[in-house]
């Protein structure tokens, strides 16, 4: 599947949503949602776009839907990560506990940035 028309090459929006992914540590996720508003930008479906298009580099499964849910369709595939590297689960579901894994990040690049980011 090409990327839609709107990333048919990386703009700098996809750069940042896929340098927050890359951040998220192992046991660890963020929603689609959660990614917008750290960068103060775009909203989930934007978030979801970048992900569809140009995720597959980054480890994707540590993006979710904000029920704890994995991306569509990659369910199987995102248990066996989340297995590998002890996500917290929600007991006797295939869900991530998001209370327990969700990530908040460090400051976020819209309220400023360290010189590192």
């Amino acid at each position: 599947m090409s990327p839609s028309p709107a990333f048919s090459r990386p703009s700098e929006y996809v750069e940042r949503v896929l340098e927050v992914v890359e951040r998220i540590p192992p046991g660890k996720v963020m929603s689609y949602g959660d990614i917008a508003e750290y960068l103060g930008e775009g909203g989930p479906r934007q978030v979801g776009a970048v992900m569809s298009a140009w995720g597959g580099g980054v480890p994707w499964w540590r993006v979710i839907r904000a029920d704890g849910t994995p991306p569509p369709g990659h369910e199987t595939e995102a248990a066996a990560h989340y297995a590998a590297e002890a996500t917290p689960m929600r007991p006797g579901t295939t869900r991530v506990d998001m209370r327990a894994a969700r990530w908040e990040g460090d400051t976020p690049r819209h309220m400023g940035r360290p010189e590192d980011w």
